[in-house]
């Protein structure tokens, strides 16, 4: 089995001899899968970025923490620096706005919406769009913020 040293008779040198003459390779070479695998992570992980959609804005900063996951997919409604008001991605004219939300309410499951709004919208805007979502049929409103601002001293052991 397998090669083995026969000694010439007459010469000084050894050759190899084969168990059978043009056997086929019974080894798996995995360097051509491992390449591929890699190119396909290093895409991924430059796609997956780019994939997020969402409106550029400036979230206020708060010490508090994140809310807990659904199985739905989160209503979000965004208010931009310029005072534009958009349900997921889609501009909603503001005399459109509770319509648009008691048609969203009916087709969903649960009432749970997430509010962006830029620190620079007037907080007078911001609560007039929170009343459009009461009166739209979301009682259940979440503000989305980044973490990371001020703890107004929750941070502190008394």
């Amino acid at each position: 089995m397998g090669a083995q040293l026969i000694k010439r008779q007459g010469g000084t040198g050894t050759r190899r001899r084969r168990t059978r003459a043009g056997a086929r390779m019974s080894e798996i070479n995995v360097t051509p899968f491992v390449d591929v695998m890699l190119v396909l992570l290093i895409i991924f992980m430059v796609a997956a970025p780019m994939l997020a959609v969402g409106v550029p804005i400036e979230l206020p900063r708060t010490a508090a923490g994140a809310l807990p996951g659904e199985q739905e997919e989160p209503l979000t409604i965004t208010l931009t620096s310029d005072g534009v008001v958009l349900i997921q991605s889609a501009e909603v004219a503001n005399d459109d706005l509770i319509p648009q939300l008691r048609a969203v309410a009916a087709e969903r499951v649960g009432d749970r919406v997430f509010l962006r709004a830029d620190g620079a919208i007037p907080y007078a805007q911001v609560v007039q769009v929170m009343g459009a979502l009461n009166a739209g049929g979301f009682r259940n409103i979440g503000l989305v913020t980044e973490s990371g601002g001020p703890g107004f001293g929750a941070d502190r052991a008394d």
